[in-house]
């Protein structure tokens, strides 16, 4: 099976300079976070603070450029962080980067040494294909508040992903919901690098490399299918 993607012309508008690249996998093996991926987490945080040499996450001018795309469909980006920006702060604080599961962890740490938002869903719970609008405000996105299910809706204008059963991340890449994640007993995931202008096409499709190079030694047999970059370009 092949997940379909879309990007809706008012979000290339948005963003002519964004390009993504996508991962689809089936045949993989899930489990509880281990010492191999602890150590590529570990491994991840070095890389990144080697690029920043010293500076902060967001005067990077990848992060700058996330920053500028949230400010233009009405968020406030020093609030509700990229993906990227969030782990990137977090892994060079005194918390350190999550242990989520072996296969999150795999991807964020692909996150933090390239500084690319990545994010993974589960093909087996998503609904239709994937698409990437802007929001009307009327989209559910399924979330859970106080331990408990609620049904938040995006803001009017808000870039999000979404298939048919309704919004699987709010602010292009800021929090995903609980129905599409990774778990320990995922077998088919996709997985989403995302990319804007100035960063190089190349770099991007580098970083997927390397994803797909760890899927394939922890998943040993899995199909892993490297889609072409798609840019808005």
């Amino acid at each position: 099976m092949t997940l379909t993607l879309t990007v809706s012309d008012d979000v290339r508008a948005l963003a002519p300079g964004f390009t993504h690249v996508a991962i689809e996998a089936h045949g993989l093996v899930n489990g509880p976070s281990s010492e191999a991926g602890s150590a590529l987490l570990d491994d991840a945080a070095r890389r990144l603070a080697a690029r920043l040499g010293g500076r902060a996450p967001h005067e990077d001018p990848h992060m700058a450029a996330w920053r500028e795309t949230y400010t233009a469909f009405g968020s406030k980006p020093s609030r509700t962080r990229n993906s990227a920006e969030a782990l990137a702060k977090r892994a060079l604080s005194g918390a350190g980067l999550p242990r989520i599961n072996l296969l999150v962890d795999l991807y964020n740490a692909i996150s933090v040494a390239h500084l690319i938002p990545v994010g993974g869903e589960d093909v087996d719970r998503i609904e239709g294909g994937m698409r990437l609008i802007r929001a009307t405000g009327e989209e559910d996105f399924v979330t859970v508040a106080g331990g408990e299910e609620t049904v938040e809706h995006p803001d009017a204008g808000e870039v999000v992903w979404r298939d048919d059963a309704g919004v699987t991340c709010r602010r292009w890449n800021w929090r995903q919901g609980p129905r599409t994640r990774l778990t320990e007993r995922t077998t088919s995931g996709i997985f989403l690098l995302e990319s804007l202008a100035p960063m190089p096409v190349a770099e991007v499709t580098a970083a997927a490399a390397e994803l797909a190079e760890l899927l394939a030694k922890f998943s040993p047999g899995a199909d892993i299918a490297v889609r072409a970059p798609e840019s808005s370009a």
